[in-house]
Parts: C-alpha cells; structure tokens; sequence
C-alpha cells in the first residue's frame, strides 16, 4: 500500500495533455506521451515502473492484463479527474510550489530571484508581482498571476468533490 503523500510515477496517453499539467504543477512526476502505440505505452508504463493514465478503455485493459498498473480517467472535468486521482493514489490537491514540476518538461522547478528573469517576463507582471519560480531545464517561468485564482478554484472543487 502506498503512503500517503508519497510522490507517484505517471505515464500518460496523447488524450491527457491538460491532466497532465495539473498532475506536475501538484508535484507529481508525469511523463507524457502524445504519439506513442498502445503496446508501446504499456510496454514502456512496465519498464520504467510508472502507472499509466488513460480515457482509452481499451488500453487500460490491456495494461491491466499485461500487469501494468493503470488508472481509467473517466471524470467530466479536471477537477472531478483529479479528486479520482488524489483518491486512489492518496496525494494532496494543493500546489506546494517547492515540490511542483514544470508544466512542460516535468523538471521540478526553482524558486529565483526577479532579476533572474527579468528579461524573460512581461514588464507589467515586474510590477505587480516579486516571487518567481524557473525550470533549470526548459527555462519556463512561473509566476501566481491573475490565473491563480483559477488554479486555486479548480482545486477547491476538486477537494469537495473528494470529499463526497
């Protein structure tokens, strides 16, 4: 049995883009996968010991068949997905940004000065705000902008709906 807390290796299907994203901005360890044969995806889930996120029903019965751990996304949004998720494999539903990965590259990112990415931001977001976290990999940038709330909205559903 897993504890609780305990950071998940994911393997996810070309139809899970935008899960993915939230599962590593959660810390989460996602690796994605948008062109890859159903064989393939269960075969490399197996090797490099990841549980293997998909919509395909198909494919999740195969993995299962094949010994693979997998998880059926069936929710009709992201926070009913995630509230599944967090479910099964006993994570939190809150960002802790000293533990989340890079949206894009799934490196975890690092917490850096403004002047560090000064030249890499827009001018208005200098002004209004001062905490700044980069990939070492890809060099993304993050910063808890006006879309915050909206990430912070999404998870606030995805906890009540944990809770029912």
């Amino acid at each position: 049995m897993r504890s609780y807390g305990e950071k998940m290796k994911f393997l996810t299907d070309g139809m899970l883009g935008k899960l993915t994203r939230w599962l590593r901005m959660l810390g989460q360890d996602v690796e994605y996968t948008d062109s890859m044969a159903d064989k393939t995806l269960i075969l490399k889930a197996k090797k490099t010991s990841r549980i293997l996120l998909t919509r395909d029903l198909q494919l999740f019965q195969r993995a299962i068949a094949r010994g693979v751990e997998a998880f059926l996304i069936e929710g009709i949004d992201e926070a009913e997905n995630l509230a599944s998720l967090a479910k099964r494999f006993k994570f939190k539903l809150q960002i802790t940004l000293k533990t989340s990965r890079c949206s894009k590259c799934n490196t975890q990112i690092q917490s850096v000065r403004k002047d560090s990415v000064i030249d890499k931001i827009p001018e208005k977001t200098s002004t209004y705000y001062n905490e700044f976290w980069e990939c070492p990999n890809c060099k993304q940038v993050y910063w808890q902008g006006a879309h915050w709330e909206r990430i912070e909205e999404t998870l606030r559903d995805a906890r009540k709906a944990l809770k029912t």
